[in-house]
């Protein structure tokens, strides 16, 4: 009887662990389903604090606009947004290095990727894809292309792009000696204050399963 009873007991905690990673499996699987609100709608964002593209060397913009437009959609990764136009610095406020002025020239659209969302933070994880910008700091010239990984929280509106080394490449430089080469793995960091175009309201995205 002991015996029956213990292996009774151990089939019972096998059973009941198996449960459990199953439920946790399936509360980890990735939202499929993405509503953007309002949508589809044109967008506006403005960075808040600086906007650092580092390549060996820092450059660092206190100016930078980007807009494009939003739109629901479905699966897994899921392309939330489109970004036509990607400015960096201003023509009173360029972008600036220990080479000079920095201009930096996006070769638009890029894209507002969600990859996961959190429904008790209201944040989405994704990344800003397609990422190509022409980059001259002083006599200085190079291509950076890739992706920069990034956050987007709803309850705020701020996009924050955080790249991590090894997502965006440099190619084609140019009189830039050994500061930029084929080898420099260069980041993409700064925070924009997304709004719906002409307005204060704030767009939300929100991942789900169906």
């Amino acid at each position: 009887m002991k015996t029956y009873m213990k292996r009774t007991a151990v089939a019972a905690c096998a059973a009941a662990a198996a449960l459990a990673l199953t439920a946790g499996t399936a509360s980890a699987v990735p939202s499929t389903v993405w509503t953007v609100s309002p949508s589809p709608a044109s967008f506006q964002a403005v960075n808040v604090g600086n906007i650092v593209l580092t390549a060996t060397i820092p450059m660092t913009c206190t100016s930078s606009t980007a807009s494009g437009t939003m739109a629901s959609t479905t699966g897994n990764p899921g392309d939330v947004a489109d970004i036509s136009t990607m400015n960096f610095g201003s023509s009173g406020a360029p972008c600036t290095s220990i080479l000079g002025n920095v201009t930096t020239v996006a070769v638009v659209p890029w894209d507002v990727v969600a990859v996961d969302y959190n429904a008790s933070t209201g944040v989405t994880t994704g990344y800003v894809g397609n990422v190509k910008a022409n980059v001259s700091a002083g006599i200085c010239k190079f291509t950076v292309t890739g992706k920069a990984s990034a956050t987007y929280t709803n309850s705020t509106g701020i996009l924050a792009v955080n790249s991590v080394a090894g997502e965006l490449a440099v190619s084609n430089p140019v009189n830039c000696g050994a500061i930029v080469t084929p080898t420099t793995k260069p980041t993409f960091k700064g925070n924009y204050a997304v709004k719906v175009a002409g307005t204060n309201t704030i767009p939300t995205i929100v991942g789900s399963n169906p």
